[in-house]
């Protein structure tokens, strides 16, 4: 079957999807395509994707190409012909006909349809890479940790904000896997206590969905929108260990005032470790990244900052991920029946004991009685 549709293209895919609009082709440049970048396509409900690199490179299982067929968005490997991102712009038609993809009535590239077949073939054989790929991630997250100590050993400077989080409860907000079922699990928590609220980059503009305003957004400002920025009640920009920012210009350009966090390690690592730092009496934490496969995804090698952060705030940590998939509170129809019969009681009670109701259901079983002859 051909596709022809008009395309969006980038090299970012989380930058793609703030333009890409329903019934385009996603043109993305994005090996082993992971889970959340796959939820933010899936959401802007897209033709087809084309990737100019493996989907499935092998190294690990990723699960994003699994969830787009599963929500059946075709999804294409280049596997040969000419660059797209040198001949292709954005809103170009282009039409995808027997694994070609044709663009000005020429042929420009060979693609190779994943097929939930091809899939899980793939996936099986990167299940058997993952031991050595897993010996890998732990060496260079020992490495690393060793270079990184200071993160634990409490040398690294944490700046002066203006919100108090001093014996206050704080919730931290990633968009990691699961994020929005997580924090729809603990929405009652957010209301009740009201704890401070830290959006790690996109993880704000996630509270704002929900309705929530962030307290705090942080991170290095490449995914959270300018919305948000401007409607949050602080900023921290993460810096690199020497001071340099390139979050900071795009805070400038629109006028903002934000406070630099120079840090080694991820921006939900020290968002953790300034909550830590200021005296949370609690910090929750929705869609954070903890394992080897939420590090591979983001293109990390290690996790030694998290391993080690997580040490240092672990007695006061509680994380929610996958706490959506604890317990569903869902209402069973025996519940519902037992409901109705106890709210019957009372009124059959009353019905009992009133003497105008008493006469008059004597009055119809009389009329009954006549009426059957009886």
């Amino acid at each position: 079957m051909a596709i022809k549709a008009p395309i969006k293209i980038d090299k970012k895919t989380k930058d793609l999807v703030k333009r890409i609009a329903n019934g385009e082709i996603a043109i993305i440049n994005h090996e082993d395509i992971d889970e959340v970048a796959a939820n933010s396509l899936i959401n802007k409900n897209i033709m087809a994707v084309i990737n100019c690199q493996k989907s499935i490179s092998g190294r690990y299982p990723n699960l994003g190409p699994s969830l787009l067929t599963k929500f059946k968005i075709p999804i294409y490997d280049v596997i040969e012909g000419e660059t797209l991102f040198d001949i292709l712009k954005d809103e170009d038609m282009v039409e995808i006909e027997d694994n070609k993809l044709i663009f000005d009535g020429n042929y420009i590239a060979k693609l190779l349809l994943l097929s939930p077949q091809k899939i899980n073939s793939l996936l099986n054989a990167a299940e058997k890479n993952l031991e050595s790929e897993l010996e890998k991630f732990i060496d260079n997250t020992l490495t690393y940790a060793h270079k990184e100590k200071d993160f634990i050993l409490g040398k690294l400077k944490v700046p002066q904000i203006r919100t108090s989080i001093l014996n206050k409860q704080v919730l931290i907000v990633v968009r990691g896997q699961n994020y929005k079922e997580d924090l729809s699990a603990v929405l009652s928590y957010i209301k009740e206590v009201k704890p401070v609220l830290i959006g790690v980059d996109g993880g704000g503009d996630v509270l704002l969905e929900f309705g929530f305003i962030p307290d705090i957004i942080i991170g290095d400002m490449d995914s959270v929108t300018d919305r948000c920025l401007m409607i949050c009640k602080e900023i921290v920009v993460h810096a690199y260990p020497n001071g340099e920012a390139p979050g900071l210009m795009r805070i400038n350009k629109l006028n903002l005032k934000a406070t630099l966090f120079p840090a080694p390690g991820t921006s939900e690592d020290i968002a953790m470790l300034m909550a830590y730092e200021k005296g949370a009496d609690l910090i929750v934490a929705v869609g954070t990244h903890t394992n080897m496969i939420d590090f591979l995804e983001k293109g990390r090698k290690g996790m030694a900052s998290t391993f080690l952060v997580r040490l240092k705030v672990g007695t006061k940590l509680v994380d929610a991920k996958g706490v959506s998939k604890l317990y569903h509170n869902s209402i069973k129809p025996e519940y519902i029946w037992a409901l109705i019969v106890a709210s019957l009681i009372p009124i059959i009670i009353t019905m009992a004991i009133s003497q105008p109701v008493r006469n008059l259901l004597k009055l119809l079983i009389m009329k009954l009685r006549i009426s059957l002859g009886i």
